[in-house]
Order: structure tokens, then C-alpha cells, then sequence
């Protein structure tokens, strides 16, 4: 008997282990679900970090798994030390079970406050509105921000200078909080409705980037702010089909393309409360943009940037909050258009700031006086600063991600901030793929963020400029030998060769490629100013979904064509200019028979592609314009009249409607939808704020005018990700999947 019962365990312990294999396996496997469902091949992060005021050590959250809830902890740079900053428990309000949540903190200047946002909601794609405490970290109070407002109403909550009281938005309007009295002050009372105190509208916040609309003056008495009264705009009816038996209409003021803008001011108010000044900015408030506004520090001097309509000139203006002056020190002009850059680093007493500029054909950082009249090039070469990861006074040196050999990736370097010498290389060579950096103030001390398109994030703390690895925070390894065991082929990195240019693309191949075999392609494009798909970095979301797509029998080409985001120069972002749609179908078109030509494996008789959002109007537009070339598409939250999208973005790009009306028909595609010859599925949530639901009923309406047959998915109430509501994600990808393999 006792032979047979140990027979009898072995057999089931082996059955619990091959069951315990084939889960693993299961888990492990590249399946939809496991991409976007069970999220399977997630990278895990770090932080997020808060570097100390003295650069020594850093702050982050880490989770208390007695109380279930979170806590600030600091680590010391130098020795790796750790110690407990806040605990869980001194953020567990009085009466509460549980502690509260961080959605995001910040310290006050002396470190003895911290400012706590939790319980946050979005205000259209990002979580900027929610509940603000404060905690005491010399007396352990924790008090609550706004009490007496509504709940989770709070917008950019921010310490004054000298740490005593808050100043936030609520419902449109501007209060100051003290903190020892509680006593709340609303300073401003016109916000509602219309007008709009201390944050922005739609078109701000989405392609200006401009959120917190509010600053405190550096002695801690007045608040600058933004006034936008969107009564001009004309008002976009979302329709919500779905929370209720009765429609409900969105109103959203969304200036469209040719249709007036916001009129948005600046006003300086006492912190105390009072009238507000405002200051007269030359030109038609509804024709321009108040792109950026901050005060110069020790100083009662604000710098205000002011683009023009078309976005092709930014004027500077040093305003004097106390007289209401205004005295321009700059003007940056371009042929085309201008980008916003927030690298401004006031040096040596305020008399000098940092300026990027491309000026000279690539986009570099200057050293200008504060009358305007001194410009010196800081940093300098065939090269594009991609960003500013620090600006070091007391170092000399300005550090920055830049990639002279390669469009591909990103390294860091440094050029001298007195503008002589040449730009060092401080990421080893050994390296190659994407680095991002979160430097400490001093320079010294850096959070190393490395990937590329097959190795997840790898963060780690690195002492610069040496670039000497002293503690591995995380290095993704499981995901590293999930994703190196599923036996995938990398992407192949390659340029095509169009004669105008040679453009960057990748190519993704079955893990058990024939050459002898004939392949359908598949292009996945974005090809707008916006953004760029060729990188060699992880890419665990549209990577995972392309590999998934090579696994069925597809090869996957991206090509990036002139005009998209890349390191390339001046030149090659600004080629795009009054053509968007244009330009890229017709590199996106000679790209892929330059492709076909060269590689004998890909079937020219099945050729698709596929995009989101401007790869959606990229898509219809190769679909419509070179039918011959493209057999099935998929156009997803797409553009299909680009007068239908808003003004800022569109006329950045495309100029004025006035002066280009052939470049926005040109480059519509909806203006071409009669030539569709092919299989094409178009994909849109009801509920996008960004580009319109408008646009997909707008262009089926051509479609079948011109009685051509196509496929068509509504997502209800889905915004320009469609990705919110139970089992989205999945459900779109898995349509997707339906259509390719039955199409293509």
C-alpha cells in the first residue's frame, strides 16, 4: 500500500508540475491577452524620483505592505543609504483606514513641507484635477487643502516661496490657502463659464502644453496668471450615447481650423486678494498665442512668450509686473514654424538666459543677454540637441541628449556653458540604443533610464560625468529572458534610398522566415511633425503587437518619412511645411516600391497598411492617392478633412487656410476617397476630443457617395486612445487581427 501511495503522489506531483509548466508556458506565450490583458510584457519603472535640494540624495515612493499603503523614502546618493522621509502611517488622515494615495508630491523649498496629490481625475487625456494634503514633517499635521470646495477640484496646487500657504484652481478660479489658519482667499472671481483663471482650454493643453496656468512671484506677494475667455470659440458637441436612456451633448469650445482662438491675457494679482492688472499685449488677442510666462527669478519681471496665428514668430517680452511695461528682447522668426522649448536657465545674477534656437539649421542652445542684444552659441555642430537634461552653472557645462551618428538613438552629452570647446560624449559607446537621464542640480548624480528595441528599461544610478554605475534600481531581467525566449527576430534596422533622401525604416520578420517564401508587408506609419516610428528603443506596445503580426506570416516595415520628429535638422522637419499628407504618402509610396523591389521575399500583390491618428490620415491618404500600390488598410482615430482638426496644430503645420486652401485639399483624404480600389477598415471612438468623430462619419458619407465598399468599427464613447471600458484594448486588437488575416 505505501508503494502504491507513493506511486500514486508521484504521478500527481508530475501531473501538478507539466500543469504548472504548461500555465507557465501559457503566460509566457506572445498572445494578445497576455499583451493587453494580463499585461504580460510590462516593464516595470522606477520612482517616481524627487532629486533633494542639496543633490546628495533622491526621494521616492515605495510601499509599506503592513499598512497597504505608500511611503517617502530618501536614498543617499553616495552610499546607498535609506531612510524613511514619510510613513505611511503619518500620511493616514485622522479617522481614515488606510493611507492616502500618491498620485504625485512635491517638497516645499526648505524641505519641511510636502504637498500630496491623490484621488486624481482627467481633465480631457491627463489626471490633472484632484484632492491636495499637506504634511507637516516637523509637526506630523496633515491637513487637507480646499475644504469647503468641491471634492477632487483642485488643480496645480503649489507652495509659495516661503512655505507658508498653497496657491491652486478650483472650478476656474485662483485661491490661496495659509496654512496655519486654513484660511482660504479666492483672489480671482470672474472664472466660470467662459472664462478661464489659472489653467487653459482644450487646444492649450493639448498642443501648447500649457496646464498650470499660475505663478507666484519670487518675493511671495503677487500670483501672474492666464485669462482665457473661450467665447469666440466656437463650441463641438460630443454626443455620450451610452450612460443613460437619454443622449447627453459634450459641449467642448474647440477652435478649428480658420475659426477664431481663445482670448488669452496675463494679469498680476495681490496673493492677498484685489483687482487685477492685466498687461496689454500688442495685436488681436483672438490671432495670437501667450505661449509661455514666467517670473525671472529675484526679480518682479516676468518673460512672456508671444507666438503669432501662423507660429512662425515668437516674440520675447520682459514685462514688469509692478508697471505693466513691456519691452521685447527677442524675436525668433522661421520660414515656417517654430517650436516651443522649455530650456530657459537664468545665469550669472539673471544677467544672461539659456535660448534654444535652430538658427543656424539645427536646433541648439544659446546664451543671450537679458536685453537681448548678446547671442553666443552654447552649443554647436551638424547635430540637433534633442533636450536638456541639466544646466550646471557652478560645473561650467550644459548636459543634453543628442545623437550626431545616429537618428536611431539617444546619448548623452555636454558642451561648456561659456560656449568653447566641443561636445563630449558621456554615454559609453558600448551602449547603443536610448538613454534618458534625470540629473541631480549639482550635476553629479544621475537616474540612467537605457533600452533598446530588445532590451526593456534598465535604471540605474550613475555618477557623471564618469558615467560609473553605482546602484541598479531596475533591470526588467524577467521580462528581459520572457521576451529573448520566445525565440523573436529583431528588428532589422535599414535606410531606403527614395534619391530625394534616404529614410530611416525597420523591418520585423517571422521567427521561421523562408526567404524562398513570398510574404505579405505590412507598413505601420505615422509620418506627421508630431512623432516618429523608427527608433531603436523598446517599443513594448506597438513592438509586442507587430511581433505578434510577424508571428502570423506578416513582414512589418516602418518607414519614417521627411518631416517626422527625428534628430535630422532643420531642413528635414521643416520640408513637411504646407503639405502634411502630401509629402509623406509620396515618400511613404516610393519607400515601398524601393522595398519591394529590393527584397524578392515580399509579395507585391499584398501589401498593407495601418496607423493612428496622423498614421491615420497617412494611411487613408497612401490607401486613396497610390491604390496600386496599397491593397488593404487599416486608419485608425483619423483626420480625414484636416479643416476639421484644430487650429493650433493644423496651421502650425499647413499655414493658413486663407493662404493654402489647395495644401489642405491636397492633403485631405477625403478629397480622394472616390479612388479607393482596395479592403479598408476605419476605427474611431465616439467619444474623441481630439480628433472628431466627425471626421469618420464625414468621410463614410464619401465612401459611399462614391459606392465604394469598406469595413467599418465604432467604439462608443471612446476617447483618441480607445482604450477605455472593460476588455477595449483586447477587443480592438483582436478586430484588427480579424481583418489582416482575412485580407491580406
Amino acid at each position: 500500500m505505501k508503494i502504491r501511495a507513493i506511486i500514486i503522489t508521484s504521478i500527481l506531483l508530475s501531473i501538478v508540475a507539466a500543469t504548472s509548466r504548461t500555465v507557465l508556458a501559457q503566460d509566457n506565450a506572445l498572445t494578445l491577452e497576455n499583451i493587453y490583458t494580463k499585461r504580460a510584457f510590462r516593464s516595470k519603472g522606477f520612482g517616481p524620483v524627487r532629486w533633494m535640494k542639496d543633490s546628495k540624495g533622491y526621494s521616492t515612493v515605495e510601499t509599506n505592505k503592513d499598512l497597504g499603503g505608500e511611503e517617502i523614502v530618501r536614498y543617499d546618493a553616495q552610499t546607498g543609504e535609506r531612510s524613511l522621509l514619510v510613513s505611511a502611517k503619518q500620511l493616514t488622515p485622522v479617522g481614515a483606514q488606510k493611507p492616502l494615495g500618491i498620485d504625485d508630491y512635491e517638497w516645499s523649498d526648505a524641505n519641511d513641507r510636502m504637498l500630496i496629490f491623490t484621488n486624481t481625475k482627467k481633465v480631457w487625456r491627463y489626471n490633472t484635477r484632484g484632492d491636495y494634503w499637506v504634511l507637516d514633517l516637523k509637526s506630523g499635521k496633515l491637513q487637507q487643502l480646499g475644504k469647503g470646495l468641491d471634492e477632487s477640484t483642485l488643480m496645480f496646487a503649489k507652495f509659495s516661496p516661503d512655505g507658508t500657504r498653497v496657491g491652486y484652481v478650483s472650478k476656474q478660479n485662483i485661491y490661496i490657502e495659509d496654512l496655519a489658519s486654513s484660511k482660504i482667499t479666492q483672489i480671482t472671481t470672474d472664472g466660470g463659464g467662459n472664462i478661464i483663471n489659472g489653467t487653459f482650454d482644450w487646444v492649450y493643453e493639448e498642443e501648447l502644453d500649457c496646464r498650470d496656468g499660475f505663478r507666484w512671484s519670487p518675493d511671495g506677494k503677487t500670483i501672474a496668471y492666464w485669462q482665457s475667455d473661450t467665447k469666440n470659440i466656437g463650441t463641438f458637441y460630443l454626443i455620450d450615447n451610452v450612460s443613460d436612456i437619454y443622449s447627453k451633448p459634450i459641449p467642448l469650445p474647440y477652435p478649428k481650423v480658420g475659426t477664431k482662438l481663445s482670448a488669452v491675457k496675463i494679469g498680476v494679482i495681490l496673493a492677498t486678494g484685489g483687482k487685477t492688472m492685466w498687461f496689454e499685449m500688442p495685436g488681436d488677442p483672438t490671432n495670437n498665442y501667450i505661449a509661455r510666462m514666467d517670473f525671472i527669478p529675484n526679480s518682479n519681471e516676468l518673460m512672456i512668450q508671444q507666438l503669432n496665428r501662423l507660429q512662425n514668430t515668437n516674440k520675447v517680452w520682459i514685462g514688469d509686473a509692478a508697471k505693466l511695461t513691456l519691452n521685447n528682447i527677442l524675436t525668433e522668426t522661421d520660414s515656417a514654424f517654430l517650436d516651443i522649448h522649455d530650456n530657459i536657465r537664468w545665469l550669472d545674477g539673471e544677467k544672461y538666459f539659456t535660448w534654444t534656437s535652430e538658427r543656424d539649421g539645427w536646433r541648439h542652445l544659446y546664451r543671450v543677454s537679458r536685453d537681448g542684444k548678446e547671442i553666443k552659441a552654447v552649443t554647436k555642430g551638424d547635430f540637433d540637441v534633442v533636450n536638456i537634461s541639466c544646466i550646471d552653472p557652478a560645473g561650467g557645462y550644459v548636459y543634453y541628449i543628442a545623437s550626431p551618428d545616429s537618428f536611431l538613438e539617444r546619448y548623452l552629452y555636454r558642451s561648456r556653458l561659456d560656449g568653447t570647446g566641443k561636445a563630449e560624449r558621456v554615454t559609453p559607446a558600448s551602449t547603443p540604443g536610448h538613454h534618458s537621464y534625470q540629473m541631480s542640480a549639482d550635476a553629479k548624480w544621475a537616474i540612467h533610464t537605457y533600452n533598446n528595441s530588445t532590451t526593456p528599461n534598465r535604471i540605474s544610478l550613475v555618477y557623471v560625468p564618469d558615467h560609473k554605475d553605482t546602484k541598479l534600481m531596475e533591470d526588467n531581467r524577467e521580462l528581459k529572458a520572457k521576451y529573448d525566449a520566445l525565440g523573436l527576430k529583431p528588428k532589422e534596422f535599414f535606410k531606403v534610398d527614395i534619391g530625394e533622401d534616404k529614410l530611416d525604416a525597420y523591418m520585423i520578420k517571422p521567427a521561421n522566415f523562408d526567404p524562398a517564401k513570398k510574404y505579405p508587408l505590412l507598413f505601420y506609419v505615422y509620418g506627421e511633425p508630431a512623432g516618429t516610428t523608427v527608433q531603436n528603443n523598446w517599443d513594448g506596445g506597438e513592438g509586442l503587437w507587430h511581433q505578434y503580426l510577424a508571428q502570423k506570416g506578416f513582414v512589418v516595415v516602418s518607414v519614417d518619412n521627411r518631416g517626422t520628429r527625428t534628430p535630422r535638422g532643420h531642413k528635414w522637419r521643416q520640408s513637411i511645411y504646407g503639405q502634411i499628407g502630401i509629402l509623406a504618402s509620396e515618400d511613404q509610396s516610393k519607400a515601398a516600391r524601393k522595398i519591394l523591389n529590393t527584397y524578392p521575399f515580399l509579395d507585391s500583390s499584398r501589401v498593407g497598411m495601418w496607423g493612428w491618428s496622423g498614421g491615420g490620415q497617412m494611411t487613408l491618404n497612401c490607401m486613396f492617392r497610390y491604390p496600386d500600390i496599397y491593397k488593404t488598410g487599416i486608419a485608425i482615430a483619423f483626420v480625414s478633412d484636416q479643416k476639421l482638426y484644430d487650429a493650433t496644430y493644423q496651421e502650425r503645420y499647413m499655414g493658413l487656410l486663407e493662404t493654402n486652401a489647395k495644401g489642405y485639399f491636397d492633403g485631405s483624404p477625403i478629397n480622394h476617397a472616390k479612388n479607393l480600389q482596395g479592403n479598408l477598415m476605419i476605427i474611431h471612438g465616439t467619444g474623441d476630443d481630439n480628433v472628431h468623430y466627425q471626421s469618420f462619419e464625414m468621410l463614410t458619407n464619401e465612401l459611399i457617395k462614391h459606392n465604394k465598399l469598406f469595413t467599418m468599427m465604432s467604439y462608443p464613447m471612446r476617447s483618441h486612445g480607445i482604450n477605455e471600458g472593460a476588455n477595449t484594448t483586447l477587443h480592438l486588437r483582436r478586430t484588427m487581427e480579424k481583418y489582416w488575416l482575412a485580407n491580406l
